[in-house]
C-alpha cells in the first residue's frame, strides 16, 4: 500500500554535500514520523534522523547533529536528508521509514560513499 523510492546516492569527496530524496506514494494518512536510517558494510544499521508528521519535530543521531538536516515537502510527498560535511564514516546504504499504524515502512535504499 505504502512505497518509497530513495534517490540522492552516490560517491562524494570528504566534505562535500549530497541530499536525498524519499518519495512516498500509497495511503499516507496514517504515518505518524518518516526517519532516515543507515547501514555499512559489516555493521548494524543505525538511526541518522527523524521528524515528525505533525509537528515536524526533528531528531538526530549524535554522529550526523549538526551536519545533516531532515525536512519534508507534504506537497511532494516527499521527505530529504541534506547531508553536508561528509565524513567517510558517513559511507552507507541510507534508508527511508515511514512509521504508519501497524507497520514500518521501508525503501530499498540508497548508497553513499564518501571517499577521497
Amino acid at each position: 500500500q505504502v512505497q518509497l523510492v530513495e534517490s540522492g546516492g552516490g560517491l562524494v569527496q570528504p566534505g562535500g554535500s549530497l541530499r536525498l530524496s524519499c518519495a512516498a506514494s500509497g495511503s499516507l494518512f496514517t504515518i505518524s514520523a518518516t526517519g532516515w536510517y543507515r547501514q555499512a558494510p559489516g555493521k548494524q544499521r543505525e538511526f541518522v534522523a527523524s521528524i515528525s508528521a505533525g509537528s515536524s519535530s526533528t531528531t538526530y543521531a549524535d554522529s550526523v547533529k549538526g551536519r545533516f538536516t531532515i525536512s519534508r515537502d507534504d506537497a511532494k510527498n516527499t521527505a530529504y536528508l541534506q547531508m553536508n560535511s561528509l565524513k567517510p564514516e558517513d559511507t552507507a546504504v541510507y534508508y527511508c521509514n515511514l512509521h504508519g499504524r501497524y507497520y514500518d515502512h521501508w525503501g530499498q535504499g540508497t548508497q553513499v560513499t564518501v571517499s577521497s
